[in-house]
């Protein structure tokens, strides 16, 4: 008798959590399934997931590395091949959340986990942070000409809450129950973004779409006087 071993290490915590909100079917349903397919689109995002809980970070053409050695059957489902994460694989099923719009793909999951958890919105909180990168990217003016939406987002300088102005970033937008931070809602925006010229549209934009009566609350960068005299959406703290 020969015994194979597999690592799970924290993941098979991560994937039994991923599988009870419902992540895989979500993402399949709004990206589409193919027969054809060795790994559906939410297999692959499940994957993403895993492996940017997994403590590394590697390039695409590096991605299928990660689950060799690991239960990968176990973690996202019978018959799937650590080989099937390929760079192409990953990059259609990227190019498809893209055009469908990360925010909504988002909003579609918070709504299940709201509902099936049971959390509080009556409170939540508003903050942003800068994620620096490394490498060449497109000229600011090719990007910037751009109008419609989806709009690709600007790597490029900006306020380092890091302390890395030699670096390039991009930054999200992130907005938490108070009741576990949960997160409700977020947006990816350009590197050189204020949140001051920010916050005001992202509290309309979380109110319109996700239509609750919530209590936002956010820091010093919301306060300007041209923010306090047009904000009638929400009272801040």
């Amino acid at each position: 008798m020969s015994i194979e071993v597999s690592n799970l290490d924290h993941l098979g915590l991560v994937a039994g959590l991923i599988d009870e909100i419902g992540i895989v079917p979500k993402n399949n349903e709004l990206l589409g399934e193919h027969r054809a397919e060795k790994i559906s689109a939410g297999q692959v995002v499940k994957g993403m997931i895993l492996n940017g809980l997994g403590l590394v970070s590697s390039p695409l053409y590096l991605f299928s590395r990660f689950f060799e050695g690991k239960a990968t059957q176990h973690l996202l489902g019978e018959e799937i091949k650590a080989e099937y994460l390929n760079d192409d694989r990953l990059g259609r099923v990227l190019d498809s959340l893209y055009q469908i719009g990360l925010n909504q793909v988002f909003i579609s999951i918070v709504l299940e986990v709201v509902k099936k958890y049971e959390i509080e919105v009556a409170t939540v909180h508003l903050d942003s942070s800068s994620f620096q990168v490394q490498g060449e990217y497109e000229a600011d003016s090719v990007l910037s000409s751009q109008q419609e939406e989806p709009r690709t987002v600007r790597i490029t300088y900006g306020y380092s809450r890091d302390h890395r102005p030699d670096l390039k970033q991009f930054m999200m937008d992130l907005i938490c129950s108070a009741d576990g931070e949960v997160p409700l809602w977020m947006r990816i925006g350009d590197g050189n973004e204020s949140d001051c010229q920010q916050f005001a549209q992202i509290m309309k934009d979380f109110k319109s779409q996700l239509n609750w009566d919530s209590l936002i609350v956010l820091d010093s960068a919301f306060y300007s006087q041209e923010n306090v005299q047009s904000s009638s959406i929400a009272s801040v703290g």
